[in-house]
């Protein structure tokens, strides 16, 4: 069909020429106009009816449903009745247990909140003394850190230069010694310059540095097992000039590390000793705190079984509640759809036949549409120059040669049937568009033209 425009339209400039002696030019760009403005309009057209079709379908349906289901809401109605008369009486006796039950909740509540203010003030004491004893351990502590840092300081090398010692500093003899008594570690009895036998714990200090795991070993020391009669040694050793930390520390880094941490042990111990006591209160204040909080967990359990019922009937309350609005909304629903459908089936009930015979018009519309919009392509790429007359001949010919090559078409053309748009035209008529066929025509082709 293309084709045949394309040569028809050549034949008609040359009438056109000898007649009216104006030129027209049939070129490949108005061949190639064509097939793309068929493709897009007829694309248009087909979503545009079978929208519009669609609308009058879905109404028809709508119309067809809403009289079918008047008499099916008519008997739910009445079903619905006497389920929310029956509904609402069992809320109402549901709600008189739910009420007696939460009264009995509430004297279960006050017991229990009585027993808490006892186990309130149990636990106010045993951490009032426990607090007492963390700030008695507070003094002991940061020495302790401090001197558990001092030991991370220690490098293999500076030990080293220890245990190299041939004769070591009184300072350094004298920390030594005083670790080796806390680690319990046997002196060697040697004779003094007198003559006279005596403790020396150098040769053991040198083999217990020895081991690899020495400082590890007194990151980890027991400090709260210290056995009074080493105390007691240390003590006599800690107060001796050799032993100040100063002192220490300019003969030797290693040493003064742990010169800090022997004065640490000896604080922690004296410390411990203050605090004993008082954990021995704490220990009783937590047994007494303990068996409040028995007594009080047990109330809490009976307590929680009496709120737990309780949440039950008002779970099972709710969901009577929830039934009841569901019934409730149902009815009201119900009402409300068979009056909204009794008003449509009267207010469109004229509608229905002008809505079945358009749905059928369109249906055909959409079968004529390939033959119509050829045609209105055709026109569009190739008749815009031409007069009335010529273009009328034109297209006659083409819807003849269309509809007789089983192209389904419209049995009399209209491009303004086909493609025009009645708001858009008559904005056009209003804006001074002359009223005339061929006017609204050119209108449509510029309209609808791709160049």
């Amino acid at each position: 069909m293309c084709q045949f425009f394309h040569s028809e339209t050549k034949q008609l400039a040359v009438r056109f020429r000898e007649e009216l002696k104006r030129i027209y030019y049939s070129t490949p760009t108005s061949f190639l106009e064509l097939i793309q403005t068929f493709k897009q309009l007829l694309s248009e057209k087909r979503s545009y009816i079978s929208s519009l079709k669609n609308k009058y379908e879905v109404g028809l349906d709508k119309l067809t449903t809403t009289e079918a289901s008047v008499e099916g809401m008519k008997q739910d109605l009445i079903a619905l009745q006497p389920q929310l008369i029956a509904k609402n009486k069992e809320v109402g006796e549901m709600m008189v247990v739910v009420n007696e039950e939460s009264a009995k909740t509430e004297k279960v509540k006050e017991v229990v909140a009585a027993d808490e203010v006892v186990a309130s003030e149990s636990a106010a004491q045993a951490n009032s003394i426990k607090q007492e004893c963390e700030e008695a351990l507070a003094e002991a502590m940061p020495a302790l850190n401090d001197s558990l840092k001092a030991l991370d300081t220690l490098s293999s090398k500076e030990m080293a230069e220890v245990k190299a010692m041939k004769n070591p500093a009184p300072a350094v003899r004298l920390v030594l010694s005083a670790v080796c008594i806390l680690r319990n570690v046997k002196p060697v009895r040697v004779k003094d310059e007198k003559g006279n036998m005596v403790d020396d714990y150098w040769p053991a200090a040198v083999k217990m540095m020895s081991d690899m795991g020495f400082l590890q070993s007194l990151q980890t020391f027991d400090k709260d097992n210290m056995p009074p009669a080493i105390v007691q040694k240390l003590a006599q050793m800690t107060v001796k000039e050799d032993f100040q930390p100063d002192r220490v520390e300019r003969v030797s880094k290693a040493a003064w590390g742990l010169c800090m941490w022997c004065r640490a042990m000896e604080t922690y111990d004296r410390v411990a000793k203050v605090v004993a006591p008082k954990k021995e209160l704490l220990e009783e204040a937590e047994t007494e705190y303990n068996a409040v909080m028995e007594k009080l967990n047990e109330k809490r359990s009976e307590l929680k079984a009496v709120v737990d019922q309780l949440d039950a009937l008002n779970a099972k309350l709710n969901a009577l509640r929830k039934e009841q609005d569901d019934l409730t909304c149902q009815v009201d629903l119900c009402q409300k759809k068979l009056e909204r459908a009794e008003t449509l089936i009267t207010s469109l009930g004229g509608e229905k036949t002008r809505w079945t015979q358009n749905a059928k018009d369109l249906t055909l519309d959409y079968v004529n549409l390939t033959g119509d919009v050829i045609v209105a392509s055709g026109l569009i790429a190739y008749l815009g120059a031409f007069t009335p007359e010529f273009r009328e001949n034109a297209v006659q010919s083409w819807a003849d040669e269309s509809r007789s090559r089983q192209i389904p078409g419209s049995q009399k053309f209209s491009l303004e049937r086909c493609l025009g748009e009645p708001v858009k035209v008559r904005a056009w008529v209003i804006a001074g568009l002359p009223n005339d066929s061929f006017s609204i025509e050119n209108a449509i082709i510029v309209d609808k033209a791709r160049r």
